[in-house]
């Protein structure tokens, strides 16, 4: 029963992320299919999928294979000019992220590991994984969902809006 169940979960994740697609929005398929998977668990008609052994160690290959083929000898050329601004971009976000989570944790009575994994910088995919780690994978995923579609509604309209009062020239 179990093989047939994450067959639904396939289908419903599938099918979500195909509808996403349409929407245009980054990591739409990836959002979709992760809205798809949750509203076919929370219905509560279809009982949790287990996963063959193994999968998970393929999909964090197949996830960082995506990932490492997006750097290229531009990406190099680049890191030349951009390592300072990247280092402290990112010890700045890390320590935030800690600071948020840790301070967001206290303050909602959530749990830590959640709330720091949640406020971390990085994306649904491998912060999902991260999560899964740790058995929060699906909150994980949730917290990254919500900030990646929030930030990509928002982000665009406050850089044309800076745009048009002069601020920034893009």
């Amino acid at each position: 029963m179990s093989n047939i169940n994450l067959i639904y979960y396939l289908i419903a994740g599938a099918a979500f992320g195909a509808l996403a697609l349409k929407t245009g929005i980054p990591a739409a398929p990836l959002a979709g299919a992760l809205i798809g998977a949750s509203v076919l668990g929370i219905s509560g008609k279809v009982e949790p999928a287990a996963w063959p052994n193994g999968t998970r160690t393929i999909l964090e290959i197949s996830i960082g294979t995506v990932i490492g083929t997006s750097l290229t000898k531009d990406s190099l050329v680049e890191l030349q000019t951009l390592w300072k601004p990247a280092i402290l971009i990112t010890f700045t976000l890390i320590i935030t992220g800690l600071a948020i989570g840790l301070w967001t944790s206290r303050l909602l009575n959530v749990d830590i590991i959640t709330t720091i994994l949640g406020a971390a910088p990085g994306g649904i995919s491998g912060m999902s994984l991260v999560g899964t780690e740790y058995g929060v994978g699906a909150a994980v995923a949730t917290l990254h969902a919500v900030r990646l579609v929030t930030v990509l509604l928002i982000l665009p309209l406050v850089v044309k809006m800076l745009n048009l009062f002069g601020i920034i020239k893009s």
